[in-house]
């Protein structure tokens, strides 16, 4: 037989037991669409992480109270609760000990306590708005830029001025057709005036960095008080060969601020991006190692089922394999039609496995506000493994059906 014959046959087989044929292709669909929808959402997530880095730019190290991703409960988080403040006049002194180590060091502290909103007249902003204090080096620290008016300046600084640097969200909610500069706005009861707006940086980790207001520190901790608050320390090497030098000098000095004998530990934790990368990963690579665990079981449970329908397939047929037989069939043709059907169960479930998990995985990210990706290589892998198990738990089912004695097989009722 021609291997376009082998192929039409095994197709039209698998036509006329189609509900019996969509319930096994079902448990490949499981298994392929819970790995693929995980790689997809964590290859969305990780590239947004990668390219949206925003709060940290280059050769940048990070100072401050707790480190990014730790448990909301547990001993690990009451451990850093009690950890004291990085306070103000400990940040200034950092400045002070990091002279002729680095020209930006940018001080920061959020208000993420409580929902802000912003107003101006009859208009507000969403009350989930970005507000905090920063000084003059916020813009580079984070990667932001000012498309028109000024940064904040060491004088606004340190004569605590009342002033703000506001994003392009808020601008399009409080002034869609004027112009933002000069203007005061309130902000958690007290008021500012624009005097600059940012260029549009777009979103990341879920978070619109346009929704953003800005003020200098000192008016920050003036107007809300420094009680309970700390300050992030934001420090830039001169450049990528003195990174780690400078990244000894930073703990150095901070142990001298926070007054660290020398066998007592660090009460502060140091991050950079490749840190920040480097801890999503892991988290990644747990939840990946979750999903191909869940998948495997899925799929040999689909396997097992492809076989017991072949095997089903085969009894039914039987007489028909005999007739085949009977008039010239090979024992390789029998064979390669029973593998195409086991094949052809699997790659189809596979392929529906892959179309769902795309779907969901970039439902995820879309929903976390993350770039849309296709998984390529793992569409790829999970052709290749449906391929896989349509082989190996069809070949006996084929092999069993190849092996018929032809007078036996006619016989059969």
């Amino acid at each position: 037989m021609r291997f376009a014959e082998i192929i039409r046959m095994a197709l039209g087989s698998l036509g006329v037991n189609k509900l019996r044929s969509s319930l096994t292709m079902l448990g490949i669909t499981i298994g392929v669409f819970s790995v693929i929808g995980v790689m997809t959402a964590i290859g969305a997530l990780r590239q947004s992480i990668e390219s949206g880095l925003s709060f940290l730019g280059s050769n940048i190290v990070q100072v401050a109270k707790r480190p990014v991703f730790v448990n909301d409960e547990g001993p690990a988080r009451r451990k850093y609760d009690l950890r004291r403040d990085i306070t103000l006049a400990q940040a200034t002194r950092f400045k002070e000990l990091m002279e002729g180590w680095s020209d930006v060091i940018c001080l920061k502290t959020f208000n993420n306590d409580e929902a802000v909103q912003a107003t101006y007249l009859n208009r507000k902003t969403t009350p989930s708005i970005t507000f905090g204090g920063s000084n003059e080096h916020f813009l580079t620290a984070n990667q932001y830029a000012i498309e028109f008016g000024r940064n904040f300046t060491a004088e606004d600084v340190d004569l605590i001025r009342p002033v703000a640097l506001i994003g392009q969200g808020i601008a399009s909610h409080l002034f869609p057709s004027e112009s933002p500069l000069g203007k005061v706005i309130k902000v958690a009861g007290h008021t500012y005036t624009v005097i600059g707006l940012f260029a549009s940086k777009g979103s990341s980790f879920g978070n619109s960095g346009d929704d953003i207001v800005m003020i200098p520190i000192t008016r920050y901790l003036a107007d809300y008080g420094a009680e309970k608050r700390s300050i992030n320390i934001a420090t830039q090497a001169f450049s990528q060969e003195r990174y780690n030098d400078m990244l000894d000098k930073v703990i150095t000095a901070m142990r001298i601020v926070r007054g660290l004998r020398p066998e007592q530990e660090n009460d502060f934790e140091i991050y950079s991006n490749d840190s920040l990368v480097g801890a999503f990963a892991k988290i990644a690579d747990v939840i990946a190692a979750g999903a191909f665990v869940i998948s495997a079981i899925a799929l040999l449970a689909a396997g097992v089922g492809i076989m017991n329908i072949m095997l089903v397939s085969v009894t039914e047929r039987t007489k028909e394999i005999g007739v085949r037989k009977s008039i010239g069939a090979r024992k390789a043709s029998i064979l390669t039609q029973f593998l195409i059907e086991a094949v052809a169960i699997s790659v189809m479930g596979g392929l529906f496995g892959i179309l769902l998990g795309v779907g969901a995985g970039n439902g995820i990210a879309l929903m976390l506000k993350a770039s849309l990706v296709f998984p390529w290589f793992w569409a790829a892998v999970g052709i290749v493994v449906c391929c896989g198990i349509g082989i190996g738990f069809g070949f006996y089912p084929a092999y069993k059906a190849a092996s018929l004695d032809p007078i036996e097989a006619l016989r059969y009722e």
